[in-house]
């Protein structure tokens, strides 16, 4: 079995949301907005045109443990150890994916322009194919055009938001269900194959791009999405295992020479075992591709 690290700093007057029922998350998630001064589902005004930016969602602080045990099904060595992880403040996270929509005014207002190779999405799609200094360029122009702070999610801001007090590998239970989850039906989770043998083809549909955002219910804090469609770039720089993960779990560790960055949330083009809460792949920070995207975190 793996160990679960413990943090000897962990403030215990924080609460351990594993230990929560739904209705006293939520009820965290409405006192956390309210100590804001916000909704609990919010959108900033952006100046140039009276516009709103991305649909966020407050998070409350608390901890949990991140990674994943060796009896999860699709467990990988690159969720070990298990370890606790405290959110030490409130923080605000998209409800979705940022969109082509919403690229769409960043791109007019700066000039920017993609590839011609390029496959570009559309409307409530996902955008996909941009490189991590692109979205850089993106959050700078949207921290001015909003008078906020916006930027990539920790690893661990990502997976705390998108587990929203569970423990199991969705956050729904254990097994990739179509109606929850937009993978590759052909790769479902090995339990559920063993289990189903190919019975699930029939409930899935095989896509070559992804869902318009929101397609798929939303988790218990209001996030949808955080299980398939596109994979979501974040801020921490890829390390093999949890072994050094910040046990604070806002921290943003320096990069130096490391060139890659960890991805969480599995695609449309992968299988269900890649679209797990603590499921965590590593992508060169200048890639781009046709199932990568990104959500935003704002500090309130």
């Amino acid at each position: 079995m793996d160990a679960i690290v413990r943090a000897d700093n962990i403030d215990a007057s924080v609460m351990f949301v594993h230990d929560m029922d739904a209705t006293s998350l939520r009820v965290a998630q409405q006192s956390a907005a309210q100590d804001a001064g916000l909704s609990v589902y919010f959108s900033d005004t952006l100046h140039a045109d009276g516009s709103k930016g991305p649909e966020m969602a407050v998070i409350p602080a608390g901890w949990f443990e991140i990674g994943s045990s060796e009896s999860e099904s699709g467990h990988d060595v690159s969720e070990s150890p298990q370890c606790y992880v405290q959110m030490s403040r409130s923080y605000a996270i998209g409800r979705f994916t940022v969109t082509a929509e919403q690229w769409e005014r960043f791109a007019k207002a700066t000039g920017f322009r993609p590839g011609r190779e390029l496959i570009w999405p559309k409307g409530r799609e996902p955008i996909v194919n941009v490189r991590t200094p692109d979205i850089e360029r993106y959050i700078a122009w949207l921290n001015a055009e909003t008078g906020q702070l916006y930027r990539l999610p920790t690893e661990a801001e990502w997976e705390y938001a998108a587990r929203a007090g569970t423990h199991t590998a969705f956050h729904y239970g254990d097994l990739a269900s179509c109606k929850e989850v937009l993978f590759k039906p052909i790769f479902p989770m090995p339990d559920e194959a063993k289990k189903r043998k190919w019975s699930f083809l029939p409930q899935c549909t095989s896509l070559s791009w992804a869902m318009e955002v929101g397609t798929k219910p939303a988790n218990l804090w209001g996030l949808h999405d955080v299980h398939g469609n596109v994979w979501e770039v974040t801020a921490t720089p890829w390390q093999p295992d949890h072994q050094k993960t910040p046990r604070d779990g806002h921290q943003i560790e320096p990069r130096g020479k490391n060139k890659r960055i960890v991805i969480k949330g599995g695609s449309w083009f992968d299988p269900a075992v890649a679209a797990r809460s603590a499921a965590r792949w590593s992508r060169l920070r200048d890639e781009l591709d046709v199932n990568m995207g990104f959500r935003l975190v704002r500090e309130i």
